[in-house]
């Protein structure tokens, strides 16, 4: 519960979004062919999710879906 409140703070979201944009990077300049695609696909998920504030995992927690309402609980 608290790494899925973690997750919708303004740290979470920023470090998710890093975390998504080196993933990306490391697979567009490190790597080759379909890796390279499969890589930059994983680094679009946390990137995404933290540029729409949602946390996938939050539900399993039984909290809401998007960080707005996380935050507000």
């Amino acid at each position: 519960m608290d790494l899925a409140k973690f997750l919708a703070s303004t740290n979470g979201r920023i470090a998710r979004i890093v975390v998504g944009v080196v993933v990306i990077a490391l697979g567009l300049f490190g790597l080759q062919d379909a890796a390279r695609i499969v890589v930059v696909i994983i680094g679009a998920i946390p990137l995404a999710v933290g540029a729409f504030d949602v946390c996938l995992i939050a539900p399993l927690f039984g909290l809401p879906f998007t960080g707005k309402e996380i935050r507000a609980k």
